[in-house]
C-alpha cells in the first residue's frame, strides 16, 4: 500500500508538532505521495507569510518536501473518482472539505492510504484507508 499524505501531517512537522522522518523511514518501501492541492495549500501558506527569517524558514521545508515526494496532478482519472465520492457523498447528506475531497480522489485513485491527523473529514469516505500520524 501506499500513501497520500494530507496537508494537515505536513504542516505539523513544519511546526515541530510532528517528527516526520521516522514516519517516512517506518514506510520507506511503500510509495509516498501528496496531492496537487496539497502542494498548494504548502505553497499558499508560504506566500502568505510577509518576509524574513519565517518565510524562508517555511520555504526551504516546502521546497524539500516537494523534491521528496510525488505530486500526483489532478487529471481526469482522478476527476472520475471525485466526481464519483463526491456525488455519493452529497446522495448520503454528507460534507467533505472541498480540498479533502480532492486528496480522498486521489488516494482512492492510486489505491493508497491517507496519512492524516485530520480525524473527522476522511472517516466520512466510504472505502478510503485513513492513517492517523
Amino acid at each position: 500500500m501506499g500513501f497520500v499524505i494530507d496537508s494537515s501531517v505536513l504542516v505539523a512537522a513544519e511546526r515541530g508538532a510532528l517528527d516526520l522522518e521516522p514516519i517516512l523511514d517506518e514506510h520507506e518501501d511503500e510509495p509516498i505521495a501528496i496531492a496537487a492541492i496539497t502542494a498548494s495549500e504548502l505553497l499558499h501558506g508560504v506566500h502568505r507569510l510577509k518576509g524574513g527569517v519565517s518565510r524562508a524558514r517555511a520555504e526551504v521545508f516546502v521546497e524539500e518536501l516537494l523534491r521528496r515526494l510525488v505530486v500526483v496532478p489532478f487529471d481526469l482519472p482522478v476527476a472520475r473518482v471525485h466526481a464519483m465520492l463526491a456525488a455519493d457523498l452529497q446522495s448520503r447528506g454528507k460534507a467533505v472539505g472541498a480540498h479533502d475531497l480532492l486528496i480522498a480522489a486521489t488516494a482512492v485513485f492510486l489505491g493508497y492510504a491517507v496519512g492524516t491527523r485530520d480525524r473527522r473529514s476522511f472517516s466520512r469516505i466510504p472505502g478510503l484507508d485513513v492513517q492517523h500520524w
